[in-house]
This record gives structure tokens, C-alpha cells and sequence, in this order.
């Protein structure tokens, strides 16, 4: 359920696309959005309220000045762009055991009732589980609902990516009935499968990765959805500064500990 920041009135975003992370291996979609929010200074306005994360809570990720350094943070929370018709709902916990299935429903209902436009996802997948068609080329792989395949299809086929092959459901009993197979990928498989079911428009951007310092995947990520819907490059910006345009949130500075004591020494 989204609740508007307080002294904010509820704001409307019909028309607008949704982008969101899936809680997945290396948290590179959390990390890109970070990216996003970070450099397109995007406001905060509300929380979503559920049941089917772990509560967490912390100081403003976004920090710039000690004044707002002290803001809170939750594990849910949605920021708005309304020049660019942007709605970005930031996950920073992991989900509760069985609550899978009930949150997708929430989200999709949330999508329903608000008129958006269109659901973006990015998540990432275990590089060592690819099959031989995997392990050629591009790491990035997209996915969409049929609802939207028409319209958005030809422009991701010129970026850099492949969609994402399907792999047999019974391995060596049956090779013809092919399934997605996204291990890591959190919910990103049952968000999508029940968007196609429900008819609701949906694109999942992801990225092959493993575990450690994810940060270039959270980059090379952002880029990809950069180069689709041009959120912060020109047409003819140039390869070479691809990554350099984005500003890195000041909670990264903790991403891997605040280091090792002086003591010690």
C-alpha cells in the first residue's frame, strides 16, 4: 500500500513508468537504482507499506549535506520524477519467507489502480548456472510481456543485449517444453509471468553476475537502461563516458564496511 510523504498531497501517476529492483544475487538491481535516484536528484515522495519484507531502517542513502544526513529510510520506499513521467520504488531488505506470490499481487493491483504506463524491472541471475547459448557474447539479457513486444521489441534488439533464452523443463526427458530459468533472480520470474497473465505491460532488464564487489554490474546495468530510455545522455554522448556520468550515493562509502579499526595495528 503507498502512503504519500507527509504534508504531501497523493500524487498521481497515471502514464508513468514504474522502475523498480528485484532483491537479487549481488543486489545489482538495488545498486542501479541507487545510480538512478542518486544522479537524477529524485524526490522522495511516500513509502509502500507491507508485510512481506524485512523492516529495516537507516539514515538518508542520498545524503548531501548533514542537514538531510539524518532523514530516515525504510525498506520500501517510492521517489518521483515527474518531468520524465519516472516512478521508482527502491526495496533495501530482503523478502520474508512465503511472501513472494502476495507481494507480486500488491504491486500488480498498486500498477492497476494507479494507471501506469508500464513496469520496468532490473535484476540480475547467477553467471555460473548459463547454458551454452549464454555464456556467448553480452552479459545483459532482457524480457517482455506480450503486451508491450510489439512497440518496444525492435529498440532493445539494436542495444546491447539478447533476450533471454529459454531452457529445456525436463533436461534430458523432454527438450521441447521450454521455461525461463532465472536462478538468483528473486522474483523477477513470478513478477513477470503474472504481469503477462494479468496483461500488464512489463520489460525486465538483467544482468549475469556473481557475488563480491557489484558495483560495475550495477553500472554496466544503469547504462543499459540508459541507452533505452535516455535518462540522462544525449544522443551523441560518447561510449567513453558512458559510466562517468553517474553519481555514486554517499551510503556507498559503507558498501563493503567502514574498513578495518586503527587498533588492530
Amino acid at each position: 500500500m503507498f502512503v504519500p510523504c507527509q504534508g504531501r498531497a497523493r500524487p498521481d501517476f497515471k502514464g508513468s513508468t514504474l522502475l523498480m529492483p528485484a532483491v537479487s544475487v549481488g543486489n545489482v538491481g538495488q545498486l542501479a537504482v541507487d545510480l538512478i535516484i542518486s544522479t537524477l536528484d529524485i524526490s522522495k515522495v511516500g513509502y509502500f507499506y507491507t508485510d512481506c519484507l524485512v523492516p529495516m531502517t537507516g539514515n538518508n542513502p542520498y545524503a548531501t549535506t548533514e542537514e538531510n544526513a539524518t532523514e530516515l529510510c525504510i525498506n520500501a520506499e517510492v521517489y518521483a520524477l515527474p518531468s520524465k513521467e519516472l516512478v521508482v520504488l527502491q526495496l533495501r531488505s530482503p523478502f520474508i519467507k512465503n511472501k513472494y506470490r502476495p507481494f507480486c499481487q500488491t504491486i500488480l493491483a498498486w500498477v492497476k489502480s494507479c494507471g501506469f504506463a508500464r513496469i520496468v524491472l532490473l535484476s540480475s541471475s547467477h553467471a555460473y548456472q548459463r547454458n551454452d547459448q549464454q555464456l556467448h557474447g553480452t552479459s545483459l539479457r532482457y524480457l517482455l510481456s506480450s503486451v508491450v513486444e510489439k512497440t518496444i521489441e525492435s529498440t532493445l534488439k539494436k542495444l546491447n543485449g539478447k533476450e533471454l533464452e529459454q531452457v529445456a523443463a525436463f533436461p534430458g526427458v523432454n527438450d521441447d517444453e521450454k521455461v525461463f530459468h532465472i536462478p538468483g533472480g528473486g522474483i523477477t520470474k513470478l513478477l513477470f509471468t503474472e504481469s503477462c497473465s494479468k496483461g500488464i505491460p512489463m520489460v525486465v532488464l538483467l544482468k549475469f553476475c556473481s557475488e563480491g564487489d557489484n558495483i560495475p554490474d550495477a553500472l554496466t546495468l544503469a547504462d543499459y537502461l540508459n541507452e533505452w530510455l535516455h535518462l540522462t545522455a544525449t544522443q551523441n554522448e560518447s561510449s567513453s563516458i558512458k559510466s562517468s556520468r553517474w553519481k555514486i550515493p554517499s551510503s556507498w562509502k559503507l558498501l563493503f564496511g567502514s574498513g578495518l579499526p586503527p587498533a588492530l595495528f
